[in-house]
């Protein structure tokens, strides 16, 4: 009994702590929170008290009651990050996440849940994608029962969808809302296109009036097969490239692409294709490295290199001598350089060192264009990749270093890879508003968009580039970098 008390009274001075500090606890947690309100994270006259805010990663400000010491904020169910510095009682200064409107949880839209230690509060607030659009179909010439997809942004949360007057009741949006799959009825479509999402409505008529999205390779030599990829490219009536008449092409069953040998060209020009329902023209020209060049490497043109970062300069000539041949990489003549890698632990990669390409500053975008939507200008080069590359994102990044956009060509679906290579040389084609701002969950990259070209270049649209690799994986990459970069440029694509 005497040890028994002896211990008892050692472990006393303890629980009378403890007891005292419950309530401290209880105390500093604060009371639950509640929300009244959200307005703009901008000084007098301009914080705007918000009812709904299109998510793009703008900083707001929570009002409301016990909102100081916060353990988790949500918008439409998706985590945000914080600074404990920009908390107080009655106000949260906190960036808007990040959202996948396709992937959320649609019972937590329009929601901002604020918790504490002391409760959680829900506050209802419209907060979602901008209204949708639609910019092409596919194919209006399919088959019923065949795969159709329309083209545009802002194509999640569909609640109504009707093709033709025909209502759609299956259909998949795209993980970044830039697609709505589903399968052609079986009538005749006419009219128009009708889609209804949480955010708005749109009509699109129904018109088979060409695209072009894309160009295989805008550089090839002459006897290369070039393919023009887009929509509506069926019944062609001429074909031009670089000012060059093709009188010879095939065309695919879905009027997705069409193909051709490429001829001796003589000049650059843009891409044009004419169909008995209209032109399509590309803004940009072909056959041309100088447009826009931050580097291509020739002794003649844009040099731009700064000798060392990892990657090496070699020739596509087998008679150059100097930089050495390399017929690794068949069907550019021309100077380039290589970057080459072994497998990448995680983390491995840098802008330095042996995994970077980089270049000195150039005029990315002219300062006559600096007030252009961001969206109508695009970081393009030509690549070769012989081998299959699987894992580590090549990374661009401007002398500004705040932005990053992320080539991850073998990311066929966000839980599935496989690897990636080229037959030739093949043109990339990046919008500048791919690049993106770090996100504190998901990485560099992966975070907000920019909003101007100046976020990216300053105000004056010239800037360094760096290209490297990085693998962002807990695992080492499944194989090795094996390719060649040549004609680096930004070109107005819109």
């Amino acid at each position: 009994m005497n040890n028994f008390s002896c211990r008892s009274l050692y472990f006393l001075p303890l629980v009378i702590l403890m007891a005292a500090l419950l309530p401290a606890c209880k105390k500093d947690a604060g009371g639950v929170p509640s929300i009244t309100g959200v307005r703009n994270y901008v000084a007098s006259p301009n914080d705007t008290v918000y009812t709904s805010l299109v998510a793009n990663g703008q900083w707001v400000v929570i009002t409301g009651q016990n909102l100081q010491n916060p353990v988790r904020i949500e918008f439409d169910g998706v985590p945000a990050s914080f600074n404990t510095a920009l908390l107080a009682p009655s106000s949260a200064v906190v960036q808007i996440p990040a959202i996948v409107f396709s992937t959320i949880d649609t019972s937590q839209l329009y929601t901002i849940k604020y918790m504490t230690r002391a409760g959680s509060t829900t506050f209802a607030f419209k907060l979602g994608p901008a209204a949708p659009t639609v910019t092409a179909i596919s194919n209006v010439f399919a088959n019923p029962g065949d795969s159709v997809f329309l083209y545009g942004a802002n194509l999640v949360l569909v609640q109504q969808f009707s093709y033709g007057g025909t209502p759609i009741t299956s259909f998949h949006s795209s993980l970044d809302g830039t697609s709505l799959g589903f399968l052609m009825p079986a009538q005749t479509p006419t009219d128009q296109v009708t889609v209804t999402t949480r955010s708005g409505t749109v009509n699109f008529k129904i018109v088979a009036t060409p695209t072009i999205v894309a160009v295989s390779n805008e550089n090839a030599i002459p006897g290369d097969s070039v393919y023009i990829y887009g929509t509506y490219l069926k019944n062609i009536q001429s074909l031009s490239f670089a000012g060059a008449s093709i009188t010879s092409f095939a065309a695919s069953a879905d009027g997705s692409s069409v193909g051709f040998v490429l001829p001796t060209l003589t000049q650059s020009g843009p891409v044009s294709v004419t169909t008995k329902f209209g032109t399509a023209t590309t803004v940009y020209n072909v056959n041309d490295i100088a447009t826009g060049s931050i580097s291509n490497w020739e002794w003649g043109g844009n040099f731009n290199w700064q000798w060392w970062g990892g990657a090496n300069l070699n020739c596509g000539n087998p008679s150059s001598g100097w930089p050495p041949y390399n017929p690794d990489f068949p069907g550019n003549p021309s100077q380039y350089l290589v970057l080459k890698t072994a497998s990448l632990s995680p983390g491995e990669g840098n802008t330095y060192s042996s995994y970077a390409l980089l270049m000195n500053a150039a005029q990315w975008v002219p300062a006559a264009h600096m007030s252009d939507p961001a969206g109508n200008w695009a970081f393009k080069f030509e690549v070769s990749i012989p081998k299959g590359w699987n894992g580590g994102s090549i990374d661009i990044l401007s002398g500004l270093g705040t932005y990053i956009a992320r080539w991850e060509p073998w990311q066929v679906s966000p839980t599935t890879t496989a690897p990636y290579s080229t037959k030739g040389w093949t043109t990339v084609t990046i919008p500048l508003t791919t690049f993106r701002a770090k996100d504190p969950t998901l990485g560099e990259g992966k975070g907000a968009p920019i909003s101007t070209i100046a976020d990216l270049t300053g105000s004056t649209g010239k800037s360094a580039c760096t290209v490297y690799i990085h693998n962002y994986s807990a695992s080492a990459t499944p194989t090795g970098f094996y390719a060649a970069f040549d004609n680096l440029r930004v070109v107005q694509i819109k």
